[in-house]
């Protein structure tokens, strides 16, 4: 991911390289080295670039470096979240130094007018969301026929949130525009054909989708139905120490609800980030979490946009996300900044497709492997395990139990099915196929009476033989 590239060996301003000495950066990263240069000469640029990857560095830079302290709007940069656009924000803030730069975010959900009085004072670089930079344009707080320079952030994320026909409005009104940045984790077509609309000749700057800049983390799968998935996150949970900072994807909203719920009342400290939550709620866990103190967020993945926490030790998987891409910006939490890392997935039967197909796309190295042990000192588990035979269920929700016995089982199959069956006081239909084999039978029963069952076999005799049962 660094090069041997050194920021000092560029001739940037003063102020630009005390910003970037005060985050710590002495060498590029891979697309920080490419795409640099090229927008400093102001041609433009496509960049490939993911999260964890540096790209905010890689445009922030050129764009810090072509502005000055004017309070004239020289540069709009739109990001898809709220949350990444503040992450945007204050990292070129940083970068600046003490240029003097007024860098203001403008996103909805928060005050308007408050967002237009500091527009009102005079901004040089403008971050924001499309649908907010398109009102307080309406609204005349915002001058597109200012702005010189124009950078899109996460143009795949765009795409995906039906934000492109707000962009293309926004860039139709931008008459002055003399240079644009596009940066995208993946390329559908889609984003090519609006590139080449409204770009002049830009210069590509790629990495190969077959060798990602996995950050250096150590990734690990457990194989556990739905129904103990949340016993599996407890026991990960139970395993970090106090200086760990964790988050947690699911897939929905619903979700995330569900899990913060049910950990908060077995005492695990825990906190849900989702679109539903206002503004100011998501800003406040945001925050508390940037500061350390809260150490685990459940979220989704529209919510978790522009998380950029160095302290963040694990990611979970609750649910394997539906596109491939998401699954590399979840792990990409962690690892930061050369820091190890953990990035754990709970794969139920339904997920383990999908893993795979992540697998073998990105080429991951992903180690199959068991729900660890309760730490040292810690007796019982906070969440139970369950027993949850829909794991071994066929599409019917039929379980085989293999039926042995010392001196072999030579009965047929209706007496087995009615003996079961009265057995576990239940209907017959809740037993299926009874297959013979030579040494054993398999005996298909419904998901919800497969307890019954072992217990029923494990108590009685059949005809005075002895059978053991197992799933």
């Amino acid at each position: 991911m660094f090069t041997n590239q050194r920021f000092d060996n560029w001739e940037l301003k003063k102020s630009t390289l005390k910003g970037v000495k005060s985050l710590g950066w002495e060498q590029t990263t891979t697309v920080q080295r490419d795409t640099i240069p090229i927008a400093l000469a102001g041609h433009d640029v496509i960049g490939q670039a993911r999260t964890g990857s540096g790209k905010t560095g890689a445009f922030g830079i050129p764009i810090i470096e072509a502005c000055q302290p004017t309070g004239k709007l020289q540069a709009l940069i739109l990001a898809p979240t709220r949350e990444l656009a503040n992450q945007v924000s204050v990292e070129m803030n940083s970068i600046q130094g003490d240029l003097g730069l007024e860098i203001a975010t403008v996103y909805g959900g928060t005050d308007l007018e408050k967002q237009a009085r500091q527009l009102g004072n005079g901004v040089d670089i403008i971050v924001g969301t499309p649908g907010r930079v398109m009102d307080m344009t309406k609204r005349d707080f915002i001058d597109l026929s200012s702005p010189t320079i124009f950078c899109l952030d996460e143009a795949d994320r765009m795409l995906d949130m039906g934000f492109f026909p707000d962009i293309t409005w926004v860039i139709e009104r931008m008459s002055s525009r003399e240079q644009t940045l596009l940066f995208s984790a993946t390329f559908p077509q889609e984003i090519l054909d609006a590139a080449y609309e409204f770009m002049h000749e830009p210069e590509f700057v790629l990495t190969n989708t077959e060798e990602l800049d996995i950050p250096p983390i150590k990734m690990y799968s457990i194989n556990v139905g739905r129904a103990n998935k949340l016993w599996a996150l407890s026991r990960l949970l139970a395993n970090t120490s106090e200086e760990d900072q964790t988050i947690v994807f699911c897939n929905t909203k619903r979700m995330v609800d569900l899990a913060v719920q049910k950990l908060s009342r077995t005492g695990i400290e825990v906190n849900g980030l989702h679109g539903d939550l206002s503004q100011n709620q998501r800003e406040k866990i945001l925050n508390l979490f940037k500061s350390g103190e809260i150490k685990t967020i459940i979220a989704t993945d529209v919510a978790a946009r522009g998380i950029d926490v160095d302290g963040i030790t694990l990611v979970v998987n609750y649910d394997i996300p539906d596109d491939m891409d998401s699954f590399i910006h979840r792990i990409g939490r962690t690892g930061r900044i050369g820091r190890e890392g953990q990035a754990w997935s709970l794969v139920s039967k339904n997920d383990a497709g999908q893993l795979s197909r992540i697998i073998a796309t990105y080429g991951l190295d992903i180690l199959s492997t068991d729900v660890p042990n309760l730490p040292e000192g810690v007796q019982k588990d906070l969440i139970s395990y369950k027993d949850d035979f829909m794991e071994s269920a066929d599409v019917f929700g039929f379980v085989p139990i293999k039926l042995t016995s010392d001196t072999g089982i030579n009965l047929s199959g209706r007496i087995i099915s009615q003996w079961l069956a009265e057995k576990m006081r239940c209907d017959e239909l809740a037993i299926g196929q009874i297959e013979f084999e030579d040494d054993y039978a398999l005996v298909n029963v419904h998901s919800s009476k497969v307890s019954l069952a072992l217990k029923a076999i494990e108590k009685y005799e059949l005809d005075g033989l002895k059978m053991s049962a197992q799933v």
